[in-house]
């Protein structure tokens, strides 16, 4: 998907998830919440300069149905599973909208691509968000029926996506992975693709504004 193809139109509502949704799905999305967080502040404060106009919060399952559609998903009776993993002091994403975690947690959204399931998940005492975001992509790498596996890990700092290269190059046959960040991830078993074209999606940036 180039930058500003075909993005979904309709803000989607939430909903508690039904049983089936709580099982692991042929499409998983791991993101490190609160580095997705700063990075649409950091594209919101940018552009409300460089446009000279007010910029709304990100709509949620917007963004997550462009990243989908980045990640290689295309519209249909699709499942996706969505794990939100965040700082344990943190109650909700600020330059989202829905953005309470409490509220996120156990709902799911319908829209052209088929449902996605939402999971919230707080950082334990004993480990680091980027061990999670890594620990959780590399288990998802070896569930049985999981074929698209999406991550967003903070590229910027730590060494998650070192971590997630190494853990790619064991990857089964037939798991596509991608790896999501601002700049192109080169070196490793997976397909790098640019998280700001979703993002300014959501933020509700059009092509014709920045002359795209």
């Amino acid at each position: 998907m180039g930058i500003f193809v075909t993005p979904p139109e309709k803000s989607c509502t939430f909903v508690p998830m039904n049983e089936m949704l709580t099982k692991w799905t042929e499409n998983c999305i791991v993101v490190d919440a609160d580095y997705v967080d700063r990075v649409a502040f950091n594209l919101t404060v940018n552009f409300e300069r460089m446009l000279e106009r007010r910029i709304k919060e990100a709509d949620l399952g917007k963004w997550l149905e462009c990243l989908a559609l980045d990640g290689g998903l295309r519209p249909g009776e699709h499942q996706t599973t969505v794990v939100l993993i965040h700082e344990k002091g943190q109650k909700g994403l600020k330059y989202f909208a829905p953005s309470a975690y409490n509220d996120l947690n156990g709902k799911a959204f319908r829209g052209p691509l088929g449902e996605f399931a939402i999971h919230a998940v707080p950082v334990e005492e004993i480990t680091t968000k980027d061990d999670m975001v890594a620990g959780i992509a590399e288990f998802l790498m070896q569930q049985q029926g999981v074929k698209r596996l999406l991550v967003v890990p903070d590229a910027e700092e730590g060494s998650v996506v070192q971590r997630l290269r190494q853990t790619a190059r064991q990857a089964p046959d037939g798991l596509q992975l991608t790896l999501f960040a601002m700049s192109p991830l080169s070196g490793g078993n997976f397909r790098s693709e640019i998280l700001g074209y979703s993002l300014l999606h959501a933020l509700g940036i059009k092509g014709e504004e920045i002359g795209t």
